[in-house]
């Protein structure tokens, strides 16, 4: 039987863990069977059982995953893993407060020199 991944997400981590054990050993049992007898229906349940173990793998990651992401978030180093991708040029682009500092002589020239206001009259 199929294995609903909205199901499996409402389970604990040792709950899916002990799940995907008996799934393992489920698929050894079906893997035996087709060699000693090869049932139709035992060699077409592998498929299923092979699905079923891969979307608990991608629950329990996806977990994972998330819990390290929430140790980590606030911290000023985070695993590159847990970074986000973005672009190779974005990665190494200033940050915007890097981008937006100003040196003191250009703030001094920023305070004497402000922009103009002009008013038109129409």
């Amino acid at each position: 039987m199929k294995v609903k991944a909205y199901q499996i997400r409402s389970k604990s981590e040792k709950e899916l863990l002990t799940d995907l054990d008996e799934l393992k050993q489920k698929l050894v049992s079906l893997r035996v069977s087709k060699a000693l007898s090869s049932t139709a229906g035992k060699v077409a349940e592998i498929r299923t059982v092979r699905k079923n173990i891969a979307r608990t793998l991608t629950v329990y990651n996806q977990a994972r995953k998330d819990a390290a992401r929430a140790s980590f978030a606030g911290k000023k180093y985070v695993p590159l893993d847990l970074r986000s991708k973005l672009t190779r040029a974005k990665r190494r682009a200033l940050t915007p407060a890097q981008y937006n500092k100003k040196t003191a002589k250009e703030q001094t020239r920023k305070a004497n020199f402000p922009m103009r206001k002009y008013a038109v009259a129409a």
